[in-house]
């Protein structure tokens, strides 16, 4: 499961450190939300088949490592870029799934054997 939505989550590292740059150049906050809307769409179009293949497991696995590549969960990122309306219904959403956005990734506790098999993983022993 690591080896499968690790790439997603850098992806997602990837995209939010991108994205952020570029909101940082536009002037204007109606920019910035064009910009966003854009770029939501086109994740949508690319991602959302991918997503939906997933299972309840690795989708928890993916917020865990979300939350790991970019230090912050995938609530407050979708909070931040796309509003706190938003995100609470994506959250309900993951509830209904099983799954909260607001899962903290603990390297050293719960998820300390996932933090051994990434490591293995970006080491290229896996």
């Amino acid at each position: 499961n690591i080896k499968k939505v690790y790439p997603l989550a850098q992806l997602v590292r990837e995209t939010l450190i991108e994205t952020h740059d570029i909101l940082e150049t536009l002037p204007t906050k109606k920019e910035k939300q064009d910009h966003i809307d854009r770029v939501e769409k086109c994740l949508k179009e690319q991602y959302t088949p991918v997503v939906k293949k997933l299972s309840r497991s690795q989708g928890r696995l993916l917020v865990k490592l979300i939350d790991r590549e970019c230090g912050q969960t995938s609530y407050e990122m979708v909070q931040a870029f796309i509003g706190p309306l938003r995100a609470g219904v994506y959250q309900v959403l993951a509830g209904l799934f099983g799954n909260s956005l607001t899962k903290h990734y603990d390297p050293e506790g719960d998820d300390r054997f996932t933090e051994r098999i990434v490591k293995m993983v970006e080491s290229g022993q896996i």
